[in-house]
């Protein structure tokens, strides 16, 4: 961290660097998600850089289609120790594995869509130059 860089933030600040709502960040926190978050002396929660990393992490996972509870298994993993190693890495294999198939079908989608995109141009540029025949 550099000098200007806050060594805790704020839920408000939290949520941004992570690219969510301080709604789903208390969603999160409530859910067991979070690894313990530090107090000011107002009570208030105080963020570190690594919550940040984690929140970037568990925003990474639930974009990719895993499900909060898978999240909270995998979390609860890490609190065991590294007797759990090899689950916690089966469990991103598995992910890792989903979600490369949710690409290949999104791309065999989008080649669909483009096909009948060109369909639509071919179509058209056909329909034009009759029309100046």
């Amino acid at each position: 961290m550099t000098e200007n860089t806050p060594s805790s933030f704020s839920v408000k600040q939290a949520a941004e660097l992570a690219g969510i709502s301080s709604d789903t960040l208390r969603f999160y926190e409530k859910k067991g998600l979070l690894f313990t978050v530090n107090r000011s002396p107002s009570g208030h929660r105080r963020f570190s850089s690594q919550n940040i990393e984690w929140l970037r992490f568990i925003v990474c996972l639930k974009s990719t289609g895993m499900s909060l509870d898978a999240i909270k298994q995998y979390r609860d993993m890490l609190d065991e120790g590294p007797s759990t190693e090899q689950q916690r890495l089966q469990l991103l294999l598995d992910h890792k594995q989903q979600t490369e198939q949710q690409i290949a079908c999104l791309n065999r989608n989008l080649e669909h869509v483009q096909r009948k995109i060109e369909h639509y141009q071919t179509g058209s540029e056909l329909s034009i130059k009759l029309k100046s025949l």
